[in-house]
């Protein structure tokens, strides 16, 4: 699942490039979220709703925060941060969660304790991801907000961290009750927020609309019914893994379809990202190809 999760969410920088080109980053934003919860309310539906097993240990007010820290304020943050920072910078942002997980994970969720091992592969894979962006994720591009910008961009790499350890966290739930749940909150939150900072919605054309309904299929609502999987079977520290994955199949798929050149450091970078996810996961991939 984390392999898949790689590969979708490494793909979905080439189709927001192609949704840009017809609609505003904030109601590309808000579109996703909304084509998202109507697909996931539809077969929540089919399922009767189910949400909590146990009606005793309902948690309302942490779903709501999870809600928002999962998809809307990174969604937000990242729109509006990417205006004044290098695409780079974003990129070694996001690769950023997985480092923001561990203490998070190691005080708040039970079994999930920091060890050097874990530390030194954690930081060996993000090495290998700034390898593979290279030294222009750190350039300045001269805009007087960029400063902020950046905090925007490691504000959203927070909210994805502390998003996963709380959904950890979460009493027995139904997994597509829960990814539903979440990105209906996340649609209640952008939808205003698009119409604030934007005005009302742009007139897409049926281009436009096909790809905002394959963003929202395939990379929001699947990919978070995934990622809502992994975290409840696996825990927020495996699910991080998948932040190193991202840029390199962006990298590979951007030289496979748009004919980008490949950055001379790939091989190199590709094996400090797996030699990292090898080292501080290696009780858990010995478990996992043990079983298989």
């Amino acid at each position: 699942m984390v392999a898949t999760l790689g590969i979708v969410w490494g793909s979905t920088f080439l189709v927001i490039e192609m949704a840009l080109e017809g609609i505003t980053p904030f109601w590309l934003a808000a579109a996703r979220i909304s084509f998202a919860s109507i697909l996931m309310t539809a077969i929540w539906a089919s399922r009767g709703f189910a949400l909590f097993t146990d009606r005793t240990s309902q948690n309302w007010p942490n779903l709501i925060i999870i809600g928002a820290l999962s998809s809307a304020v990174p969604f937000i943050l990242l729109s509006w941060g990417q205006q004044f920072v290098t695409s780079g910078f974003a990129g070694v942002s996001m690769a950023a969660v997985a480092l923001i997980v561990l203490p998070l994970a190691h005080f708040l969720v039970p079994g999930e304790h920091l060890t050097l091992r874990k530390v030194f592969g954690f930081l060996l894979g993000f090495v290998g991801v700034v390898l593979l962006i290279g030294g222009q994720a750190f350039e300045s591009t001269g805009a007087s907000m960029e400063i902020f910008g950046r905090f925007a961009c490691l504000g959203a790499a927070c909210c994805y961290a502390l998003s996963s350890v709380l959904v950890r966290r979460l009493p027995p739930i139904d997994p597509i009750g829960l990814a539903t749940i979440l990105l209906i909150i996340g649609a209640f939150i952008v939808l205003p927020a698009a119409w604030i900072a934007e005005g009302p919605p742009p007139i897409p054309t049926g281009r436009t609309l096909l790809i905002l309904a394959i963003l929202g299929l395939v990379p929001t609502a699947a990919a978070n019914l995934l990622r809502v999987l992994v975290i409840r079977s696996a825990g927020p520290t495996f699910m991080s893994l998948t932040n190193y994955l991202v840029p390199v199949w962006s990298v590979l798929l951007g030289a496979l379809i748009l004919n980008e050149p490949l950055p001379p450091s790939l091989l190199l970078a590709l094996g400090l990202i797996l030699a990292g996810v090898g080292l501080s996961q290696y009780g858990a991939l010995k478990r996992l190809f043990a079983a298989g």
